[in-house]
């Protein structure tokens, strides 16, 4: 027999539907049946409790309540702010952008609007807080708006920030924030809509200032550059008094400080405060009981902000810096576009001069040097081009001085006298009954030092098969005169090997006639200066020069003769030039007389000719 249930009654056996059901125990008998709350009960209260500040609000926008949280920190109370427009409170309707976003939230377009606001609170502090407004289930229609005050992390941001982006020494801008403040400037909105449109910089670095770290330490360094600083910025604040900004001064690193000028008004203000900032710094400093003296180098830069960038700005202030110091420091200097083109242009030579080299550039002119008695063609001297692909035919004095800096002057000069000898070989052969004449070639001083000159030339007649004495190689007085060592020894050899050597530009360097008679020199080029001097006509009286120039140049030519060279007259451009050096007794000649400088097929010409004549040899 089943015992019966203690849930069941004494009328008799439970109902079926009931014998499944687990026996309850005495506990749930003694406990009375449970009442659930209605449903929105613990959620009000958690809403009106919460410490986080929020509000209902509805599809229309409008507060339909708020915590006691929210109106804390609005500084109002809360049935105050049920009615009230939401956007309003916290200022969501400040820019296009957030209140747009806010919108599509409130019509469930978008889920989520988180932004950040800057708030006054009736007590006249000001706030920030994080907006964030999410939506509530859609039978709610409506959507709940939170507000969290972060001021004290801005703050400690702010703090932050303001260690990141200033100098510990001289509590300047830093390099960083400079920048920052420059894109910005540069940025088309800042100056479209006011302003002039222009910018100015003034770029400095302290003349004698690494002396001064170096000798009395860094603690004295840091001294004067925050002193430095401080003056700097008496500077900005005077040339700001009557404008509208005061230039931003900053510290880019070293001893190396900006003064950036937005809505500059021309270079007469950036002028007048590069000015203003020598006159401070000149002044004498007291640094630790010691009077310390430094000067200053500015580049100075003034321009559209349309077009410019940061970094175009920056690389024209850096190089009117360097102007300034190369110009003999302490002093400041306008950035001037055609001498920073011929400055990238010479950068453009130098860095494409060697492969230049390789891909055949070059190519030699030869200028005819003309025996003054019997105006017979008895050399030439090659002179090299350079077929630049962007900036057309460059004549030697555009890239022989960048070669000569980088080293490319041994194999280009190496590839002169190759072509040099192999073309003097060809007129040779090609003209067996004619006397060959001899070719002159440029030698640096560089070649002699770092390569082997003489085994470079035994090695071009060698191969070309030209006889020794059909080579001149030319070089200038000041590299001649003083030479000593290998460079002398060099030429020595050379000259025992049967190469004539030639001093060019003679008469403008080192002209030390002694030592002129120990070297192994056997032609004299006249500088071309003394030669324009015989540039006068017989019949005009008027343009008579003095007679002394004359005879300078006949004792030259005497005392050259003398020590058995012969004498060779540059930028010979007239017969009156021509028929006063041949009477005091000029060996040859060479100038637009004779011939520019042309190819070898023109030479190839004059080969053969009784004469060369005035213009027979130009092009």
């Amino acid at each position: 027999m089943r015992e019966r249930a203690v849930s069941g009654t004494s009328e008799g056996p439970a109902p079926a539907a009931d014998l499944d059901r687990p026996v309850a125990t005495e506990s749930e008998i003694d406990t009375p049946p449970r009442t659930e709350p209605p449903a929105r009960a613990p959620y009000s209260s958690v809403f009106t409790a919460a410490p986080l500040a929020m509000a209902v609000v509805d599809r229309e926008g409008m507060v339909v309540s708020a915590n006691d949280s929210l109106a804390a920190l609005l500084g109002s109370a809360s049935d105050e702010l049920a009615g009230a427009v939401a956007a309003d409170l916290v200022d969501l309707t400040s820019d296009a952008r957030t209140w747009h976003a806010y919108r599509e939230v409130l019509r469930g377009r978008q889920s989520r609007l988180r932004c950040t606001r800057r708030l006054k609170h009736p007590d006249g502090h000001s706030l920030w807080v994080q907006v964030t407004v999410a939506p509530l289930p859609a039978e709610d229609r409506a959507v709940l708006l939170s507000v969290a005050d972060i001021s004290s992390r801005r703050e400690l941001q702010g703090r932050l920030r303001h260690l990141q982006m200033h100098d510990p020494v001289t509590r300047l801008p830093n390099r960083t924030l400079f920048f920052e403040r420059l894109s910005a400037a540069l940025e088309a909105e800042s100056y479209e809509e006011s302003g002039t449109g222009r910018i100015g910089l003034c770029y400095l670095d302290l003349d004698g200032f690494k002396a001064i770290n170096d000798t009395l330490g860094h603690r004295v360094g840091d001294r004067l550059l925050a002193a430095v600083a401080e003056r700097l910025m008496r500077c900005a604040e005077e040339a700001g008094h009557s404008r509208t900004s005061i230039p931003l001064v900053a510290r880019l690193g070293g001893d190396e400080f900006a003064l950036l000028v937005e809505d500059s008004t021309g270079t007469e203000q950036l002028a007048e405060l590069a000015e203003s900032v020598l006159e401070a710094i000149q002044d004498p400093f007291d640094i630790s009981g010691q009077r310390l003296s430094v000067s200053a180098s500015i580049g100075v830069v003034e321009r559209h902000a349309a077009g410019t960038t940061p970094t175009a700005l920056m690389q024209a202030a850096d190089t009117t810096l360097y102007w300034a110091k190369a110009d003999g420091k302490s002093r400041w200097t306008l950035f001037d576009p055609e001498r920073n083109a011929h400055r990238m242009t010479r950068q453009a030579l130098a860095s494409t001069l060697r492969p230049a080299i390789d891909r055949g550039e070059f190519r030699l002119e030869y200028q005819p040097l003309v025996g003054m008695e019997d105006d017979r063609l008895h050399g030439v001297e090659a002179l090299i081009r350079w077929n630049h692909p962007q900036f057309g035919v460059l004549t030697p004095n555009r890239f022989i001085g960048l070669a000569e800096e980088d080293g490319s002057i041994v194999p280009l000069g190496r590839w002169v006298l190759r072509t040099a000898c192999g073309q003097a070989r060809r007129w040779q052969l090609d003209h067996p009954d004619e006397p060959p004449i001899f070719v002159s070639v440029n030698v640096a001083v560089r070649q002699v030092w770092d390569s082997d000159l003489v085994a470079d030339v035994a090695e071009t007649l060698a191969e070309t098969g030209l006889a020794p004495h059909l080579l001149q190689l030319e070089l200038t007085e000041s590299a001649v005169m003083g030479s000593a060592g290998r460079p002398l020894q060099a030429l020595k050899a050379l000259s025992d090997m049967g190469v004539r050597i030639a001093i060019d530009d003679f008469g403008t360097g080192y002209s030390n006639l002694a030592y002129l008679s120990r070297l192994p020199v056997s032609v004299l080029k006249l500088d071309g200066t003394f030669v324009r001097g015989f540039q006068y006509d017989d019949r005009d009286t008027s343009t008579r020069p003095n007679p002394a120039d004359e005879v300078v140049v006949e004792a030259m030519i005497q005392l050259a003769h003398r020590l058995g060279l012969t004498v060779t007259a540059e930028c010979v451009e007239t017969s009156a030039q021509a028929t006063r050096l041949r009477r005091i007794g000029c060996d040859t000649g060479q100038g637009w007389l004779y011939s520019r400088p042309v190819p070898p097929d023109r030479i190839s010409e004059l080969l053969g000719t009784p004469g060369v004549q005035a213009g027979v040899g130009n092009p």
